[in-house]
């Protein structure tokens, strides 16, 4: 079997090859290390490695398949781990300075889950600068390039993971999601990436433990292996007080959704979010492709609420909290972006939390009302192309400023609000041929319904060469000018809400 063959299986095919002993984890773990060595120079989406060790794990997973008593359901597959995320004894510098020589003495407990589970870590994935960003670059290891056009962002704040699955460097990865880094980054790179309920992945390092906006979650190049992956990390924690403890089972045997049975709803801006006539007209082209399939699909009125005004407070005081008191006490470790998010936290007042909380009640029941009948709805993932990662950010979309510079992200973080499940799936090209994602919620702790839709979804994808998983062509991969690793630090623009104006409503710069 080829390298490029080997790498490019599924993961749950790689695992069923281990168990018939047609390839060893040590075989496969060196067509990845082969694979890494001539496309990581190019993107850069893995940055420290573990290979020694991993060579060593490898090499027992081997023994303990020959020998038919695997550790667990991931025995001997790579793992990469986002950056943000501890790993034991493999530096995690979450994209920082202030941490560029953090050698965590333990793991993350999903990383810790994935390691019992047999997972081998053997490389961390690129982030922005402390995950602040839909733009995966940083002062510590650069940008991260897209594997379609390594000139083109990957998003952020999960880039590194994505683009690792979309080049077939790794068959999994981790990644975290507060306003859309799962799923961003995963459209933009034409893989799969899901923000679970805030119950089913504990989070205990959580900074503000009551507050869900963010969760750990999965991704992978198809549906099955992300749910191969959820089988091992879904689980509760005594320090995270909004994980539940579900059957050890629940993902295992998901119910069978025929496509013509499937009750969807959509929507092609989330309640008037500005999103590119190009990707709006690719996202309807998808629609109409989908409608006469399915049983109903109907548009949606998604305005559910002051959702911008929401999420900017929700996210500001999880940045105040975290970084308040380091960036006072060492300036100078942290870049405008970190600055420009603790600036903003500061700037809100404990009546605005109280408001975005109770506001943040108010969506969660008006997104209830709209998905009653309903599987799924279906959205956009990005309003945008992927733009140039030298651009720190989106600036405009279709003749309106982004007040902040996050708010291009509205079509995910709104989704966040309701605490359910989001989902993207690769759904073709868009007009200027890069990664399309259709975006999928679900009901809060509906993730076991969203997801086997989904699977019907993509199958139902996967027919048709216009919709279907676009794959880069890596061969066409060339160096580009700036190098990766440089980059040039914009401020971003970052503006509280006016008192007193529609949240809703975004003012020019």
């Amino acid at each position: 079997m080829d390298d490029a063959k080997t790498v490019g299986l599924p993961a749950r095919q790689v695992l069923a090859a281990f168990a018939r002993g047609e390839l060893t984890p040590s075989a496969y773990l060196e067509a990845c290390l082969s694979r890494i060595s001539r496309v990581n120079p190019f993107i850069n989406a893995l940055t420290a490695f573990d290979t020694e060790r991993a060579v060593a794990e490898a090499a027992q997973a081997g023994a303990r398949w020959r020998a038919g008593s695997p550790r667990g359901p991931l025995d001997g597959l790579p793992l990469g781990v986002k950056d943000l995320q501890d790993t034991a004894g493999l530096l995690t510098t979450h994209g920082s300075p202030r941490a560029k020589a953090n050698l965590p003495a333990s793991d993350l407990p999903m990383v810790a889950r994935l390691r019992a589970a047999g997972a081998i870590v053997l490389a961390k994935t690129n982030v922005p600068e402390l995950g602040a960003g839909g733009n995966t670059r940083n002062p510590v290891w650069g940008a991260t390039g897209n594997p379609f056009n390594p000139a083109l962002t990957v998003g952020g704040s999960s880039g590194g993971s994505a683009a690792a699955l979309a080049a077939d460097l790794l068959p999994i990865c981790t990644g975290s999601d507060t306003g859309g880094s799962l799923r961003l980054p995963a459209a933009i790179c034409g893989i799969v990436g899901y923000r679970p309920s805030v119950d089913v992945v504990a989070h205990p390092t959580r900074p503000l433990g009551w507050s869900g906006i963010s969760v750990l979650g999965p991704m992978a190049r198809d549906v099955d292996d992300l749910i191969l992956m959820l089988r091992s990390v879904h689980w509760a924690h005594r320090n995270d007080p909004l994980s539940v403890s579900y059957p050890a089972d629940r993902f295992d045997n998901l119910a069978d959704r025929p496509l013509h049975g499937l009750r969807l709803g959509y929507c092609e801006d989330f309640g008037g979010a500005p999103v590119d006539p190009d990707i709006r007209a690719t996202f309807l082209k998808r629609i109409e492709k989908i409608a006469p399939k399915v049983a109903e699909c109907r548009p949606v009125d998604m305005s559910l609420g002051a959702m911008d005004r929401v999420f900017d407070i929700l996210r500001a005081e999880g940045f105040l909290t975290a970084f308040d008191g380091p960036v006072r006490e060492t300036p100078d470790l942290f870049g405008p972006t970190i600055h420009a998010n603790v600036d903003l936290g500061r700037t809100f007042t404990l009546a605005d939390r109280g408001w975005a909380h109770a506001e943040q009640t108010r969506i969660l029941r008006a997104f209830n009302a709209r998905m009653q009948g309903l599987d799924a709805i279906l959205l956009p993932t990005v309003p945008v192309t992927p733009f140039p990662w030298s651009e720190p950010h989106v600036a405009q979309i279709d003749g309106t400023e982004m007040d902040i510079y996050y708010r291009w992200l509205a079509l995910t973080y709104r989704g966040s609000l309701s605490g359910g499940p989001a989902i993207t799936l690769p759904a073709g090209r868009d007009g200027a041929g890069m990664p399309f994602g259709l975006q999928m919620l679900g009901a809060l702790r509906g993730d076991d319904e969203l997801l086997a839709v989904a699977r019907t979804m993509e199958a139902f994808l996967e027919q048709d060469p216009e919709t279907a998983r676009p794959r880069p062509d890596l061969s066409r991969l060339r160096a580009v000018t700036p190098d990766l690793r440089s980059i040039v630090t914009h401020p971003p623009v970052l503006h509280p809400p006016r008192p007193g104006a529609d949240p809703t409503v975004r003012t020019a710069v």
